[in-house]
Order: structure tokens, then sequence, then C-alpha cells
């Protein structure tokens, strides 16, 4: 095989991964908290996409210079709107159905993906949408056999995602909101006793997990420049693959797993067929589920009696 060409695909499944760990953050921490999987999560990260369009158009016909204060303030804008969606999903879907069966938020989770897609579908139109290029240009490697190239926004992509991570683990290693979160997922009715708020707390879940999601539209919308109403749905159950695969409940895991799945994705698409990548990263899924449940980092699961 040309090394150049597999390098190329390495540093194209590290941009790639590293957009599956942002996204699979989101479903790992409410499945740590409360043990549910957020199937509306993918529609989260769709909608973000939509805001970075809407905020840097909006901020671009202000006369806000797009590089940098207009990446930024989209930037900020886009986070604090998703963060609000994430917070709705989790009041309309999940608290009302928190004592309820197991499958009743399952099923809520799902009608949620679907109004959301269809809130997109008609209110922004069916059609492609897209946003410039701003951050055009790349680094250069030549090599003895070819040449390999790292673009700006994949290094931009590498940078945020390494700081958001980090940020998500200080806030849930070493402040307040994250030994309630610890609390409330080792044993919420003792968390309560010892006077936290668990529903604000699983709240705060919720809206962490969306901020992660808005974090990946935004780099995704400017890597690729186009998107649709139906983004979330492939590329949620892509994340939600790579959090099964790292072990769902870890944070570590969850980019760990993004990773794997994206580099996976991008050498089968380089060296095999582009046409057949989901079919590998859906099977990639359910042999990790026969052969390790529990994922590369997570545990088994241990039933308290």
């Amino acid at each position: 095989m040309d090394g150049a060409i597999i390098l190329q695909q390495l540093i194209n499944g590290l941009a790639l991964g590293s957009i599956y760990g942002l996204i699979a953050v989101g479903y790992t921490m409410v499945y740590g908290v409360i043990g549910m999987i957020n199937f509306a999560h993918g529609e989260i990260y769709m909608i973000s996409a939509y805001f970075t369009a809407i905020f840097l158009a909006f901020f671009t016909g202000l006369g806000v210079d797009p590089l940098p204060w207009g990446l930024l303030l989209t930037l900020t804008a886009t986070l604090l709107y998703t963060g609000f969606y994430g917070w709705v999903v989790e009041r309309v879907a999940y608290k009302p159905l928190r004592r309820s069966t197991r499958l009743a938020p399952f099923i809520s989770a799902i009608g949620v993906s679907l109004l959301l897609q269809n809130y997109a579908r008609i209110s922004q139109g069916a059609r492609t949408q897209g946003v410039p290029a701003l951050l055009e240009g790349a680094w250069r490697l030549e090599l003895a056999n070819g040449f390999v190239q790292v673009t700006h926004v994949q290094s931009l992509i590498w940078l945020v995602s390494l700081a958001s991570m980090g940020v998500l683990a200080w806030l849930i290693g070493t402040t307040p909101l994250g030994r309630a979160c610890r609390a409330t997922q080792q044993d919420p009715i003792m968390a309560q006793l010892l006077g936290i708020d668990i529903h604000r707390t699983i709240s705060a879940v919720f809206i962490m997990g969306a901020v992660m999601a808005a974090v990946a539209g935004v780099l995704v919308s400017f890597n690729y420049g186009s998107f649709d109403f139906y983004i979330g749905f492939i590329t949620g159950i892509k994340a939600f693959t790579a959090a099964v695969l790292g072990g769902i409940g870890s944070l570590p895991g969850a980019m760990l797993g993004g990773v794997v799945l994206g580099l996976a994705e991008s050498l089968f698409s380089g060296f095999i067929n582009t046409d057949y990548k989901d079919v590998f990263a859906f099977s990639l899924l359910i042999l990790v589920l026969i052969f390790r449940p529990s994922g590369i980092l997570g545990r088994p699961a241990v039933e308290k009696v």
C-alpha cells in the first residue's frame, strides 16, 4: 500500500473520529447518569448545524469580520441555543417519564427525534444548506512517494475537540456540578438525601451533552460546508456506535471510540469501498456488542440488590 495514502487517510480519520467522539459524549453522559439512551441527540447535532449557518449569516450581515470574531460569536450563540434545545428535550421527553417503564422514554425520544427532523425540514426547507469556507488552505508535507496535507479546518477540529474534552473533564472531575453528576450516577436516592437536586443535575447533563454536539455541528459545517435536515440520523447512530465501542458511560471511552471508528471508517473508504462505509460502521457495532458489550474502556454492569 502507498504510505502517503495511508497517512492521509489516518489524518482524515482522526478529524472524523474527533467529531464522532464529541457527539458520543452526549450519549455516554446521559446513559451514565440516568441509564437511558437519548435517541434525539443526533437531531440536536443537526439543529446546531442550522444554527451555525443562521448565526454566521446574521453576524456577517451586521458587518462583523468573519475571522475571528464572526466565528467566535457564531460558536458562542450556537452553543447557547443548542444547549437550550437539550434542556427542552430533557424536560419534554424524559422528566415526565422518569418514574415510568424504561420503554416509555425510549419511545418519547424517538418521537422528539422525528419532531426535530420535520421541524427543521418545514422551517428551513428540505434542500441542502451550506456555509461559506472561512478557513481555506492546508499544510502540505512532501513525501518520497507522494504528499499528505492537513487542512486548517482539520487542525481546528483537533484543537477544539481536545479543548472541549479538557474543559468537560475538568468540569466533571473538580467542580460541584461534576460531583453532583457523579453522585447522581452512583445513587440518585442517596444523592437526594444529601441535598443534591438530581432533577437540576440531570438537566445540566443534557445541556452539557447538547453543547458538545453543538461544537461538533459547528466544526462539521465549516469542514464539509453543507448539511440537511437528515444528517443527525446517520451521524447520531455512528456516534452511538462510538460510545458503545469505547464503553458506554465512560467519557474517555466516548472519545476513544469516536477516534477508532473514524480511523476504521476512513481506512475502509480509502482502500475498500466508500459506498459500504456505513455498512462497515454498523457491522463494527454488532461485533462489539457480541464480543465485548462493555466496550474498550467500559466496565460490565453490576446489578444492585
